[in-house]
């Protein structure tokens, strides 16, 4: 009779995964160093958890953040070198190859992060070395024009990596009017006013975070209520409540990535809210692992501990269309590992797969349609 019970108990599982299983195409943005010559494709099975390599998409100079335009023909690629650039592809979805268009100034050195307006006419990008914000026309067959408007952030913060602004991260909020950049030099989370008509952003209001924290990147609550900075230096999520009507942002807690006690040297890097809104998600980078909360009505955090990365430094990682796994990138193993998402608590479980790419540092999902 046990027996028979662990089989239903497992025809369950299996249906419940297939009747939300999603085929994806993964693009992975990496440093282009040591195995990695550039942007590399996956096809992933949320049926299964299983990648599958496509090889090499593109040959790129330290493409390591990416962004799928909404109408899944266009990818654009940071260049993360002194001379910052931004190039744009056409993506080939059966294939995952990109085949380059354009590339602009980034006018910043080391452009590390990328968001598209909710018309799909601008790029956003943040410069880390140059401490700048700017927005990018979208041209109608794809090419990206020079810069429309470029912000130049000012201040510093009290460590050594704080010496002047580090912008880090530029999401764009639902209903286009703001975007909010995470600035780590400074300790600022910074709400412009985003003019999708003229290609503008000017400034809103900032948040001051804790001194030494290092905000680096930002998700929103689908409820459109809160949002979440993820602090490099202080190894912390900060929770705000948000206000879309007035793009302001209050904080209301900030909680630790990492475990009672711990001692060694840590940078957090990536937050993910999962669809669901229930948990969130954020990467230790010297903890090595992936730490994992719970989200409650009023969109606080509970810690629910941490689970190995599976690799080493942990930077960037993604929650798959469908919502059952995550897969992290570990930026110094050359690899991506793959993660069970339990559906009632969050809890993360390693399954076992993984793939080998140099130096991964960007995950991006396109679902099959």
């Amino acid at each position: 009779m046990e027996g028979m019970r662990l089989i239903a108990l497992a025809l369950v599982g299996l249906s419940t995964i297939s009747a939300a299983a999603v085929d994806s195409l993964v693009l992975v943005g990496t440093y282009s160093k040591g195995k990695s010559e550039g942007i590399y494709a996956y096809k992933f099975s949320s049926a299964t958890g299983k990648l599958t390599s496509l090889g090499l998409a593109a040959k790129a100079s330290n493409p390591s953040y990416l962004v799928i335009h909404p109408n899944r023909r266009w990818v654009y690629a940071v260049g993360e070198n002194d001379n910052g650039t931004l190039t744009s592809y056409t993506l080939d979805e059966g294939t995952g190859r990109l085949t380059a268009m354009n590339t602009v100034p980034s006018k910043g050195a080391a452009p590390c992060h990328l968001s598209i307006d909710k018309t799909g006419k601008f790029l956003l990008a943040a410069n880390y070395n140059g401490g700048s914000v700017g927005m990018f026309p979208i041209g109608a067959d794809g090419h990206l024009a020079e810069a429309s408007s470029m912000i130049q952030h000012q201040g510093k913060g009290v460590g050594p990596r704080q010496q002047g602004p580090h912008a880090h991260s530029i999401n764009v909020a639902n209903g286009n009017k703001f975007a909010i950049a995470a600035d780590l030099g400074t300790d600022e989370v910074i709400t412009y006013r985003l003019d999708a008509k003229g290609g503008k952003l000017a400034p809103q209001s900032k948040a001051k975070l804790k001194d030494g924290s290092g905000p680096r990147h930002f998700a929103f609550h689908p409820s459109d209520k809160y949002g979440y900075s993820i602090n490099e230096l202080g190894s912390t999520v900060t929770a705000f409540s948000w206000t879309g009507a007035t793009g302001e942002l209050k904080e209301f807690q900030t909680i630790s990535t990492l475990p009672e006690g711990f001692k060694g040297n840590n940078g957090t890097a990536e937050v993910v809210v999962h669809p669901n809104g229930k948990f969130l998600y954020g990467s230790n980078r010297g903890h090595q692992s992936i730490a994992m909360f719970t989200i409650d009505g009023a969109g606080r955090l509970t810690a629910q501990g941490q689970v190995p990365s599976g690799g080493e430094w942990p930077r960037n990682f993604n929650i798959d269309p469908s919502g059952l796994f995550l897969i992290a990138a570990n930026e110094r193993s050359d690899s991506l590992a793959v993660f069970k998402i339990d559906q009632t608590t969050g809890k993360l479980t390693a399954t076992g797969e993984k793939a080998e790419v140099g130096f991964p540092v960007c995950i991006k999902f396109l679902p099959a349609k």
